[in-house]
């Protein structure tokens, strides 16, 4: 019984730190299906959900669910789960113990939808002026990446004041530096989904609980005050 202690102890320990986050591994685990099992053994499944060209406009307008559910589901092409599991662990679940799991949610939708969108508007724009090549707009805006960055970047806001500026400069760069190399929507994609993780400080403030109205004398009808009854009457 005393050999197995630590071993429960850590296990106690690990299943808390997962029933605190549900979300993060919930999806987790869907990409593990969707990635090791569904994948492999049903190909049919994977080009159900799965679109050529997603950043073609035509494609965008016709078919916007499937183009973000894409995303959402599968991890990009030559993306490792476990090391998914790893950054899954060291910031989205850090970020849904923080935050709560719906204004988690909230964060790594807008880290992902939005910022997915102005991705794919501002490549599209710099295809048409030249700007990018046509091959550029061959890839797929990915929640994994862009929840990412997202959430990294809010995390800024767990820090102490003193070290938001500098973590906030590195997740920029780190975001950023794919850009200087011929980028295409899943850079962008990863730099505006950090933008959007920084414009999320209005999710990460907790309400204040209101104050306590004052207590006031009840009063009888017409201005008087109840009688007093018992032994506070007597005093």
């Amino acid at each position: 019984m005393e050999r197995n202690r630590p071993a429960t102890a850590v296990a106690s320990a690990i299943g808390g730190w997962m029933a605190r986050a549900p979300g993060t591994y919930l999806w987790l685990t869907v990409l593990l299906v969707t990635t090791h099992l569904l994948g492999p053994l049903l190909p049919a499944a994977e080009e159900l959900v799965r679109v050529p060209a997603p950043t073609d406009p035509h494609v965008l307008v016709d078919r916007p669910f499937r183009v973000f559910l894409a995303g959402l589901l599968w991890l990009p092409q030559g993306g490792h789960w476990a090391l998914c599991a790893v950054l899954f662990t060291l910031l989205h679940a850090p970020a849904e113990h923080w935050l709560g799991t719906w204004r988690w949610c909230a964060v790594v939708a807008v880290a992902y939808v939005p910022a997915g969108l102005l991705a794919e508007a501002v490549l599209l724009w710099a295809v048409r002026h030249g700007h990018a090549p046509l091959s550029a707009t061959d890839s797929l805006v990915y929640a994994t990446d862009q929840g990412i960055a997202g959430i990294a970047a809010v995390l800024t806001y767990r820090l102490p004041r003193v070290w938001r500026y500098a973590y906030a400069f590195a997740v920029l760069v780190f975001c950023g530096v794919p850009l200087g190399a011929g980028p295409d929507v899943t850079d962008l994609g990863r730099f505006a989904a950090a933008l959007a993780g920084l414009a999320c400080y209005p999710l990460t403030r907790r309400p204040r609980p209101r104050a306590g109205r004052p207590t006031h004398p009840v009063r009888a009808p017409g201005g008087r005050r109840p009688r007093e009854t018992g032994r506070a009457a007597a005093q």
